[in-house]
């Protein structure tokens, strides 16, 4: 009997997880991937962008039909979910599914945080987590000669744990690459006590540590609640505020809209099993930044591709399974690494194991061209797998 497998969202995990269902299901039962566009960016070179190594037509990625044959590509808006009837309703029509993969990723909210909105909409504050944010950022540092740089996170969790502070030292190194003194101050400021808290105190104090090599302000425990443009201060939850010449804020993140419906976990999120992606709705299993994963030690996963892409074979093991085909058994080992640029085309890389039951075993190595380089290769792989 042919069954049909809704994949929701064209990001790195719904692509991955498509790819692998594929191989995995029998000629005659369907993959249908949705989404709005089939176009995106590439999320781990937008602070390229930002320090000026790409440009923005570098980055865009435009999934060609051809990269997943025998994968049916919907183009549509997605207007609910409904587990209960196994369907989705979308612009182009509703959608039956014998199982559900849900890959939406997290969406920014920065009207969550008063102030910031109408700041980003006139260029009195900036973000980097899209590619006209990161750009117009590059554009406003580039002649940037005198003044303060704020980097503040507005809360937690958000894409990419060591966003902010890789931005800090790739915006500084764009500022002073011409060699000359710039009186500039750069200061990164987060809600957590320390860069990246869910790798541990060791990771984290490495972090600190290259942050002041830079002659970078680090500022724990201060989560910024509010932007007054006007005066240009950034106001945060301690009751202080902090004054600026250039603001880069890491807005609030929120689920999608047709996700939060669900109800399925608080925020929005949707919880699963850490080891197989499975949510508490029959049939349906969800990856990536859209899901809250909690780790032995109690703190969330991180948001990442990495992940995404790890997790893509649990699912479709899972979903082949529970479809009556033959299939390894699900097992997701929490495995995950990042690069952190400093600048100068070099990198610091953290891995490890984040689903250890004594809690993240993660270390950092030292920076070095060769994982600068190791990056770069990422990011052509991805380009030439899933582009024309």
């Amino acid at each position: 009997m042919a069954r049909t497998v809704a994949v929701l969202g064209a990001g790195v995990g719904g692509l991955m997880t498509a790819r692998h269902l594929r191989r995995l299901l029998s000629d005659g039962d369907r993959i249908v991937v949705v989404d709005r566009s089939f176009g995106s960016v590439l999320g781990l070179s937008l602070l390229w962008v930002l320090r000026g190594w790409r440009s923005p037509g570098d980055v865009r990625v435009a999934i060609a039909p051809s990269r997943v044959p025998g994968v049916e590509l919907m183009r549509a808006e997605i207007l609910a979910i409904d587990p209960a009837g196994r369907t989705v309703r979308t612009s182009a029509g509703t959608l039956a599914y014998d199982a559900l993969v849900v890959a939406l990723g997290a969406e920014l909210d920065p009207a969550a945080t008063p102030g910031l909105a109408e700041a980003l909409a006139d260029g009195r504050a900036h973000e980097f987590y899209t590619l006209d944010g990161a750009d117009a950022l590059r554009r406003r540092l580039r002649p940037l000669a005198g003044g303060r740089v704020v980097f503040a996170v507005a809360g937690v969790p958000f894409k990419c744990p060591a966003a902010p502070f890789e931005a800090a030292l790739l915006a500084a190194d764009l500022v002073r690459a011409d060699g000359r003194s710039h009186p500039v101050r750069f200061d990164a400021f987060t809600p957590d006590p320390m860069p990246m808290a869910v790798a541990g105190p060791a990771v984290g104090e490495a972090l600190v540590g290259m942050l002041k090599q830079h002659e970078i302000g680090f500022h724990p425990n201060r989560a910024l609640v509010s932007v007054d443009p006007g005066r240009r201060e950034a106001v945060f939850a301690d009751g202080g505020t902090e004054p600026y010449n250039v603001l880069a804020v890491v807005p609030r993140h929120r689920p999608p809209r047709v996700v939060a419906d669900l109800g399925l976990g608080d925020g929005g999120w949707i919880p699963v099993r850490a080891r197989t992606m499975e949510t508490g709705a029959e049939g349906v299993w969800a990856l990536g930044d859209v899901t809250v994963l909690t780790l032995p030690n109690g703190k969330p996963l991180p948001k990442a591709a990495v992940f995404a892409e790890g997790q893509a074979e649990v699912v479709a093991n899972g979903v082949a399974r529970h479809l009556g085909r033959r299939a390894p058994r699900p097992w997701f080992d929490g495995r995950g690494s990042c690069y952190i640029e400093l600048g100068g085309h070099r990198a610091a890389k953290g891995e490890g194991d984040f689903l250890d039951e004594s809690g993240p075993k993660v270390t950092l190595a030292e920076p070095s061209a060769a994982f600068h380089e190791e990056k770069c290769a990422q990011e052509t792989d991805w380009l030439r797998r899933w582009t024309r």
